[in-house]
């Protein structure tokens, strides 16, 4: 079974920068396409950026703005997303997905929380 976690969520001052990382077990995510979500409260979840099997990368361009990067690490089998240039409305729950096939995600993370506040 695929087991996801992330880590790397914290308060941070807006403009400021965090990493956040997706640690999979049970799969190496080099097989696997890999994605971020997102969900404040009161809200619903939100597509952030996904990288698939092959290496390519798509962005939610409307919320991400060019502001985040996903990438991948084979060797620790972790995703990252890095965020700069954050803003309050980046505040939410940060949760990391996977799918081995199909258009189902089919694997979540617990979540991490990133605050952006001054």
């Amino acid at each position: 079974q695929v087991q996801l976690v992330e880590s790397g969520g914290g308060l941070v001052q807006p403009g400021g920068s965090l990493r956040l990382s997706c640690a999979a077990s049970g799969r190496t995510v080099s097989t696997m396409r890999m994605g971020w979500f997102r969900q404040a409260p009161g809200k619903e979840r939100e597509f952030v950026a996904a990288l698939n099997w092959s290496g390519l990368t798509t962005y939610n361009t409307e919320s991400v703005k060019g502001r985040f990067t996903i990438s991948r690490d084979n060797a620790k089998n972790t995703v990252a997303l890095q965020m700069n240039s954050l803003k309050p409305e980046d505040t939410a729950v940060y949760y990391c997905a996977a799918t081995s096939g199909g258009s189902i995600w089919n694997y979540w993370g617990q979540g991490t929380q990133v605050t952006v506040s001054s």
